[in-house]
């Protein structure tokens, strides 16, 4: 399948070559969890955890939903969660859509809804904070990706997952309202780009 020219070409400028080998030891038990459903020909069914879901378990989801379509790695379904609902914060929506996805705001609430599509042809995902167990997410048979060592921490149970892997990243709220802002959720969002791309990419279908 093939993902909007610009996500293509955002994935052309990744350098796996940057991650090191002890952040590869910390990727591979997702790895592990791709393969083995894969190989099962069964769901992979990814939640990815953060405190607030405003930000780092949007990266996640949405990067690793591109790159199973990039790869060809079938039923894939990624989603995101926190231990508390907020609102996605506008700068993932606009830091993705300078990567090449393609955004649109479908709901001016408080905690706005918004489409998200990496090609013409597949179902966008809808982008919304929620809590990790929302009834938008799955109660069973998922892996539960912690990334961030706050709800890692804070929340030490997670009913209903087949796996618990933490793969934390900073948080680029540190960089909010200060002038290299754009940069730092540019980076970030590259960093998750990059690992996703590893991930996906180690599968063998």
């Amino acid at each position: 399948m093939s993902l909007y020219k610009q996500i293509e070409e955002t994935i052309s400028t990744l350098k796996v070559e940057s991650i090191s080998k002890e952040r590869k030891l910390t990727l591979q038990p997702l790895i592990d969890f791709i393969q083995k459903k894969t190989i099962a020909n069964k769901p992979i069914n990814i939640n990815f955890i953060c405190t607030h879901n405003s930000r780092r378990s949007h990266l996640t989801q949405i990067w690793a939903k591109a790159m199973a379509e990039y790869f060809g790695v079938e039923k894939v379904n990624t989603y995101s969660g926190g231990t508390e609902a907020t609102a996605m914060f506008f700068k993932v929506a606009e830091t993705l859509e300078n990567q090449g996805f393609k955004i649109q705001e479908i709901a001016e609430v408080k905690n706005k809804i918004y489409t998200i599509k990496y090609d013409d042809n597949s179902q966008p995902i809808i982008g919304f904070s929620k809590k990790h167990d929302h009834e938008f997410n799955p109660k069973s048979e998922f892996a539960a990706i912690m990334t961030c060592s706050q709800a890692d921490e804070g929340c030490p149970f997670i009913f209903g997952a087949e796996k618990r892997i933490p793969i934390t990243y900073e948080d680029p709220k540190l960089f909010d309202s200060k002038e290299n802002q754009a940069e730092k959720y540019e980076e970030r969002s590259l960093q998750i780009a990059t690992e996703m791309l590893y991930v996906f990419s180690s599968i063998k279908k």
